[in-house]
């Protein structure tokens, strides 16, 4: 199921996109404020952000700032400004689209899943000049040489790599790792993870480059 935030004070145009496009594979949480928007990105992870600019308590593009800070999600902004300066200053900004109100839901629906697909393109497999991983083939490669990883190891891999540079939580890692419906993890499970997962990624794993720790939050993958 995609994960949707809808960030929009208009709560019959929040309630309405999300009634309305709530069947099959979206699936919405609302919030009406930045405080409140905050407050769920902390939480969880989404795949794709409706932000609107005018909210109660600050504006859309200070929130669109501190997102790009930790996270590349596709970010759609919802407003009613349509000035044209408005609309550089949002995609200047990182917003992946902009649409302009009133719209069509099915305009709507048809951007968010244009960005999905774009989304899914770019995050098939990870490349760059040190690391090559294959998830489906289950094939982890750092400089030329093969790595092997168990599943759990790369369960967090992908799930960091996915969010190159946005900070996860711990309580969310745990989550998305142990889904087997025990009811309860050893705490330091995790810990003992990540520490394996970078004595194979790191050339020096006490001072690690790529799988760092965000104290007091979690764990990033910084490119």
């Amino acid at each position: 199921m995609t994960e949707i935030l809808i960030v929009e004070d208009d709560k019959t145009l929040n309630d309405g996109i999300r009634l309305a496009l709530k069947q099959g594979e979206f699936s919405f949480d609302q919030v009406f404020t930045c405080a409140e928007a905050y407050v769920k990105l902390k939480e969880k992870m989404y795949d794709m952000i409706l932000l609107d600019i005018n909210l109660p308590d600050g504006n859309g593009y200070d929130l669109l700032r501190d997102i790009r800070r930790r996270s590349q999600v596709p970010v759609l902004m919802l407003t009613a400004n349509d000035l044209e300066m408005d609309e550089v200053m949002g995609l200047e900004l990182g917003a992946d689209d902009y649409v302009t109100k009133p719209f069509s839901l099915a305009v709507l629906r048809a951007r968010m899943r244009n960005l999905l697909r774009r989304k899914q393109q770019v995050t098939g497999d990870y490349e760059t000049e040190e690391f090559s991983f294959r998830f489906d083939e289950m094939e982890f490669y750092k400089n030329g040489q093969e790595i092997y990883l168990s599943k759990t190891e790369q369960k967090l891999l992908k799930l960091l790599v996915k969010n190159a540079n946005q900070t996860l939580a711990r309580e969310i890692l745990v989550d998305r790792l142990w889904t087997d419906g025990a009811e309860y993890v050893d705490e330091n499970a995790l810990s003992v993870t990540i520490r394996r997962l970078r004595e194979k990624m790191e050339d020096h794993p006490s001072k690690p480059v790529h799988i760092q720790t965000v104290y007091g939050v979690g764990y990033v993958w910084r490119e």
